[in-house]
């Protein structure tokens, strides 16, 4: 009687044992299959924003040359428009620690000269460049626009492209993540709004990609590019747009 008592026992709990591991694993499989299904239902969403900042550093480059067949007079009226440009800095209020002197450059025109039959109208040319760099851009912007003095004593600036002024934001780092947080932001209340039309709810994120930060002209906020882009319209602009496009993928539940 007793070892029927037990075989019973043992029967029992092994019932009991066999109900639980069937209820776990439907539990599990149904878990599984809601997963599965789940990873099939998303939508992908762009988040996007955008900041109007005001550049904090400019670089005014001054090229200037001089051309003759007398290489000391030339040098002579190259020194004299180097004295000239300094002074009308100076009068324009930038300070001389903001100020860069580049070597001279002396090219002979018919140094390398062969057969003689192109040969320069003067012989040697002498050019240096004057290089100012502040984050007072306000101070520079209004001095570029009186250059016609140094035009009236004859002094022709050299206007080569990518030498005029260049504009320059340095603090992305510091609008960085404030920026992130409401790209993200904007993209999850597209995807509630999506959602609702499609009688779901938002859920978790399922892919993230942060973007891309441009900066451009401000008045051409809406224009992709990419990072730190130095194009010669971005440089030109003393206000500029920073923006950023962040892509997310949320999963929809019902």
């Amino acid at each position: 009687m007793e070892s029927n008592s037990q075989l019973k026992g043992s029967l029992a709990t092994l019932g009991l044992l066999l109900a639980f591991g069937i209820i776990v694993g439907g539990w599990l499989l149904g878990a599984q299959i809601k997963a599965t299904r789940l990873s099939d239902r998303y939508v992908s969403v762009k988040g996007l924003v955008e900041r109007t900042v005001k550049s904090d550093l400019v670089i005014w480059p001054l090229s200037y040359k001089e051309a003759g067949d007398n290489l000391p007079a030339v040098y002579a009226k190259t020194d004299s428009d180097k004295t000239a440009i300094l002074q009308f800095l100076d009068e324009q209020g930038i300070k001389s620690s903001e100020i860069e002197l580049d070597v001279v450059r002396v090219i002979d025109t018919q140094a390398n000269e062969y057969g003689g039959g192109n040969r320069a109208p003067q012989r040697y040319i002498v050019e240096q460049q004057i290089t100012v760099r502040t984050p007072r851009v306000d101070q520079v912007a209004a001095a570029a626009q009186k250059t016609m003095q140094l035009l009236q004593k004859g002094i022709v600036l050299n206007s080569n492209p990518g030498q005029g002024l260049a504009y320059k934001f340095s603090g992305l780092n510091s609008i960085k993540p404030d920026m992130i947080t409401e790209a993200t932001r904007n993209a999850r209340a597209a995807a509630e709004r999506f959602a609702s039309d499609s009688g779901s709810k938002v859920g978790s994120i399922r892919q993230a990609n942060q973007g891309v930060f441009s900066i451009l002209p401000a008045d051409q906020g809406s224009t992709t590019g990419e990072e730190g882009d130095n194009n010669a319209t971005a440089d030109n602009s003393l206000m500029k747009t920073v923006r950023v496009v962040t892509s997310v993928q949320y999963y929809l539940e019902k």
